[in-house]
C-alpha cells in the first residue's frame, strides 16, 4: 500500500498548490484557507464513494465501468469516460501553462513557445513507457513534498497569523465577499482531481477490496493537509496582492520572506511536469479504452505500440492537444473548465454507488452510509448549477 499512497500523492499533488493557489487567492483574498476547506469537503466525500466503488468495480475503466455497472446504460458510462478524459487532458495543459509561470523566473522565452515544447517532451516521457514514467514521478513526488515543507517553514509565521488575520475578514463579510469565496473553492476543486485516477489501477492492486480504499483516502489526506497549510502559512505570513498576480506564486511567497527564488522555482518546475505527465498517461489510457471498446472513437486510438507497450496514437494526439490549449488559453479557463468536467464526473460516481447501493450490498467491500453519495452528489450539483448561474449573471 505505500507505493500505491506514493502514487496517488504524486498524482493529486501538483498544480493545484503550485500553480493555482495564485488564482485561488485572486479570487478569495485571505479567505483562500477556506476555499481550500471548502474543496476539500466536497472532494471527501466523492472520495468516500470512489473508495466503497472501486472495490466494488475493481476495473481500469474506473467511472466508465461505474456508470455503466450501475445504470445498465453503456452509452452512459462511455460519456463519462469522455468527460474523464477531457478532464484529464484540460488538466494537463493548466498544468503545462503553470510551468510557463515558473520558468520565467530564470529565463524570458514566449510562453506560447515553451507550452509547444513542454507539452512535446512530457508526451514523449509518457510514450516511451511506463518504467520509465514511473521513475520520474516517484522521483518528482518526493521532490514536491519537500519543496512544500520548504515554502511552509519559510512562510511559518502565516500559521499564527491566519486566525486575527481571517477573524479581521470575515467580520466585515459581504456578498461580494462570499462571491469570491465561492469562486476560489470552484477554483480549489482542480486540485483535487487526481484522486480519481487511484482507481484506474485497481486491477494492479493486490487485495482491492481493502488496498484500494484505505489508499484513495491516506494519499487525498496527506496532500489536504500539504494545501491546508500552505495556504494559510502563505496567506497569513503578508498582503496577497503580489502573491495572486505571481505569475510563480510559490516562489513570490518565499521571497517575501527574503529567501532565495531559484530552488523553489526549480523545483517547482519538476513537480510541475510531473502532474501534466500523470494527467497526459492517464487520459491517453482512458482515450485507449474508450477506442478499443468502441465508445465513440476510432479503434486505432486502442492500439498499443509493440515496442513500447503504450497507446502511442493516443498519447501523440492528445499531447498535441494540450499543447495548443497550454499555448493558447488562459491559465484560470483552463482551471474552471477543469474544475466544472471534473464536479460532472464526480456527480456521476456518486449517483452510481447510490444505484449499486439500493440494489446490494456485498459483505467483501466498505460500506458507507448511503447519505455520503447523497451529499457528494447534491453538492457536486450544487456547485456546477452555482459556477453556471455565476458565469450567466
Amino acid at each position: 500500500m505505500p507505493r500505491l499512497v506514493l502514487y496517488g500523492v504524486g498524482t493529486i499533488l501538483g498544480a493545484g498548490i503550485f500553480v493555482v493557489i495564485g488564482e485561488v487567492i485572486g479570487e478569495s483574498g485571505t479567505l483562500a484557507p477556506l476555499a481550500y476547506l471548502a474543496a476539500g469537503a466536497v472532494a471527501f466525500l466523492t472520495a468516500l464513494s470512489y473508495a466503497e466503488i472501486s472495490a466494488r468495480v475493481p476495473t481500469a475503466g474506473g467511472p466508465t465501468d461505474y456508470v455503466e455497472r450501475a445504470f445498465r446504460h453503456r452509452h452512459l458510462g462511455s460519456m463519462t469516460g469522455w468527460l474523464l478524459m477531457t478532464a484529464n487532458t484540460v488538466s494537463a495543459a493548466t498544468i503545462t501553462s503553470g510551468f510557463v509561470g515558473y520558468l520565467s523566473i530564470f529565463v524570458d522565452v514566449p510562453g506560447w513557445l515553451v507550452a509547444l515544447l513542454v507539452a512535446t517532451g512530457i508526451g514523449a516521457i509518457g510514450a516511451a513507457g511506463m518504467r520509465s514514467s514511473t521513475w520520474f514521478m516517484t522521483v518528482t513526488t518526493g521532490i514536491g513534498i519537500v519543496t512544500l515543507l520548504a515554502v511552509i517553514w519559510a512562510t511559518r509565521e502565516g500559521l499564527t497569523a491566519i486566525p486575527s488575520r481571517l477573524g479581521g475578514e470575515l467580520s466585515g463579510a459581504n456578498p461580494a465577499m462570499l462571491t469570491g469565496l465561492f469562486s476560489g473553492a470552484f477554483l480549489a476543486i482542480y486540485s483535487f482531481i487526481g484522486f480519481g485516477d487511484m482507481a484506474l489501477t485497481a486491477e494492479e492492486v493486490k487485495q482491492v477490496e481493502r488496498t484500494l480504499p484505505r489508499a484513495i483516502l491516506i494519499a487525498l489526506a496527506i496532500v489536504f493537509l500539504f494545501y491546508l497549510l500552505v495556504s494559510i502559512a502563505v496567506v497569513g505570513a503578508g498582503p496577497v496582492e503580489e502573491i495572486a498576480s505571481a505569475r510563480a506564486p510559490l516562489v513570490a511567497a518565499v521571497e517575501r520572506e527574503g529567501w532565495p527564488a531559484w530552488p523553489v522555482g526549480l523545483a517547482s518546475l519538476f513537480v510541475i511536469v510531473n502532474g501534466a505527465l500523470t494527467q497526459i498517461i492517464g487520459a491517453s489510457r482512458l482515450l485507449m479504452d474508450i477506442g478499443r471498446d468502441a465508445r465513440g472513437a476510432p479503434g486505432f486510438f486502442g492500439r498499443v505500440n509493440p515496442v513500447s507497450r503504450t497507446p502511442l496514437i493516443a498519447t501523440v494526439t492528445l499531447t498535441a492537444i494540450v499543447a495548443l490549449l497550454a499555448a493558447f488559453v488562459d491559465l484560470q479557463h483552463l482551471a474552471e473548465a477543469t474544475s466544472l468536467i471534473i464536479l460532472a464526473v464526480f456527480f456521476l460516481v456518486n449517483c452510481a454507488l447510490i444505484g449499486l447501493k439500493r440494489r446490494s450490498q456485498p459483505d467483501e467491500v466498505p460500506d458507507i452510509w448511503i447519505g455520503i453519495p447523497l451529499l457528494g452528489a447534491l453538492s457536486t450539483l450544487g456547485a456546477i448549477l452555482a459556477q453556471i448561474a455565476f458565469w450567466f449573471s
